[in-house]
């Protein structure tokens, strides 16, 4: 299964990161923001299966969504935060 993302390309299940994955880079982040958004699995399974909580994934879910992949990178989250009010 995959889902269609509003640029054209699509997302699967393979393209998610290990589970309990330790290093978060921005696109990975973004994988697993866009797989929740999307509907390509549920909230739930990625708090369990990244041992996330859920606000962390509800911010790289807006921050993606306001600012794409910029705004998952560690350096930049400041910036994000105050420019975003």
């Amino acid at each position: 299964m995959s889902v269609s993302l509003p640029d054209g390309s699509r997302i699967s299940r393979n393209d998610l990161p290990r589970p309990n994955e330790k290093r978060w880079t921005a696109s990975k982040k973004a994988i697993v923001a866009r797989a929740v958004h999307y509907s390509l699995i549920d909230a739930s399974e990625a708090i369990q299966w990244y041992d996330l909580s859920m606000s962390e994934l509800m911010s790289w879910i807006a921050r993606d969504s306001d600012h794409g992949i910029e705004a998952l990178k560690s350096t930049r989250i400041q910036y994000f935060r105050k420019n975003s009010s």
